[in-house]
């Protein structure tokens, strides 16, 4: 009986085991399970040889699976008469020889059975209340219904001052930008004891360095960044390069020319001759 009601209740109608996702219904399954699990031992209460009909089966499952009781009437009842059909030691219609469990064994085996597929029952009922609070991340209706009428007025309000809107948004804008500076979730790490003292001691300085910083923004000023240092090679060798240069700027122009052209003619020292006969002529002739 345990394991029929154990195969029924944990496997489907493919024979796919079940996952409590909190459509099943549990009452439901329950009750196949134990509705086959009762009709086994219906078919075990007693031997069926002659295949002559009885009435084992509506018997438990009247007074064992719906719980009602079948009481004969008040006037053809004696005193002796027992109100529970089960107890008694024969069934109606069934020979002694051929009855196996009494109705009154049947009774306590269910009870028996009951009391062991119970925590079967309680742990299915149990998982899928646990997936329905893992999967439900919206308040029950009831709260939503009391947000939605506790707060109608500072909607209106919110409505009729859209000032309310940018104040609001500021202040996420700042709670936003300390949640970064402050790294809150990094502090809490070592404990909550830990955290809170470090932001009690930072709270301050880093509101008061955002201030700084957006008083800087609307007035134009950015701070300039400091540039990186240059390695010592290599101001070194910008020095060594820039030498040849300033030595060459300091040749004139005109002469460098003048040297290339006399140096490609050939009479780079024939040229001042030329010029000194000439003042020898004319001196003569002012002489003369």
């Amino acid at each position: 009986m345990k394991d029929t009601f154990s195969t029924i209740f944990n496997h489907d109608t493919d024979s796919m085991p079940r996952v409590w996702t909190g459509a099943e219904d549990i009452r439901a399954i329950t009750k196949d399970a134990r509705s086959a699990s009762l009709k086994l031992l219906s078919v075990m209460a007693a031997t069926r040889l002659d295949e002559k009909p009885d009435k084992i089966e509506n018997v438990l499952f009247s007074s064992l699976m719906d719980g009602t009781v079948a009481l004969p009437s008040s006037q053809n009842r004696s005193i002796g008469d027992s109100a529970d059909p089960l107890a008694s030691s024969s069934w109606e219609e069934v020979p002694p020889e051929n009855t196996l469990i009494t109705p009154v064994q049947c009774k306590s085996l269910w009870r028996q059975f009951k009391a062991e597929t119970e925590y079967t029952v309680t742990q299915a009922i149990s998982a899928q209340e646990a997936h329905k609070r893992n999967n439900n991340w919206l308040p029950p209706p009831w709260a939503i219904m009391a947000m939605v009428v506790l707060g109608f007025n500072e909607f209106m309000l919110l409505l009729k001052n859209p000032l309310y809107l940018m104040a609001l948004f500021v202040i996420y804008l700042l709670a936003k930008a300390l949640w970064v500076q402050m790294d809150i979730a990094g502090e809490f790490h070592h404990g909550p004891l830990a955290g809170l003292l470090s932001l009690s001691s930072r709270f301050l300085p880093t509101v008061m360095n955002l201030l700084r910083k957006l008083a800087e923004e609307a007035q134009g000023i950015r701070p300039e960044a400091p540039r990186p240092p240059q390695p010592l090679g290599s101001h070194n060798f910008k020095s060594q390069t820039q030498q040849p240069n300033a030595v060459s700027s300091s040749v004139p122009v005109s002469s460098a020319s003048s040297n290339i052209s006399s140096i490609e003619s050939g009479d780079e020292y024939s040229s001042p001759q030329p010029t000194h006969r000439r003042v020898s002529n004319v001196e003569q002739a002012e002489s003369s």
